[in-house]
């Protein structure tokens, strides 16, 4: 049980210091990520979606508290404080993560966040307008996924040279 504890704090820690590959390496090998831009992740998607926030999170502030703890699951409250890049408008995000651990690592981590509230800093008019909207999540989580492959293709792109 502390040592999932210290697993979860190891991951905002990590996110606070913008640490990608520090993160990545506390997620198991079969991992899925959900949360409301992104949709559902497997493993690699994962990683790679935080080593893109934290390289694209030059501001990137985070306070977080661990609320419960076990065994087999965990939840922690966050917060960040960041620039969307999409926008350049100010973001505080306040989110709920669910996680569930096996062999140590993540297993499976859920994070939820009211999407209007986050559209309405991020986008402005059109959050504010439309963000409680299926559709506008919907492209908002098309745009999500389609820079983290490019992302991720970039990455292997440049190893592949190196």
């Amino acid at each position: 049980m502390a040592n999932h504890k210290i697993l979860i704090q190891r991951l905002y820690i990590c996110l606070g210091k913008r640490d990608g590959p520090g993160m990545a390496n506390l997620y198991h090998d079969e991992a899925t990520f959900t949360d409301p831009g992104f949709g559902l992740l497997n493993a690699e998607q994962t990683r790679g979606m935080w080593k893109m926030l934290c390289e694209r999170g030059k501001d990137l502030r985070v306070q977080f508290e661990v609320k419960h703890v076990d065994d087999e699951v965990g939840q922690c409250n966050w917060q960040a404080w960041y620039t969307f890049s999409g926008t350049g408008r100010q973001v505080h995000n306040q989110i709920t993560s669910d996680f569930t651990f096996k062999d140590g690592k993540i297993y499976r981590q859920v994070d939820h966040f009211n999407f209007h509230r986050w559209s309405r800093q991020a986008l402005g008019l059109p959050g504010l307008l439309f963000g409680w909207s299926g559709f506008l999540q919907a492209k908002v989580r098309q745009k999500a996924l389609a820079g983290l492959a490019n992302f991720m293709q970039k990455k292997a792109q440049s190893e592949s040279k190196a």
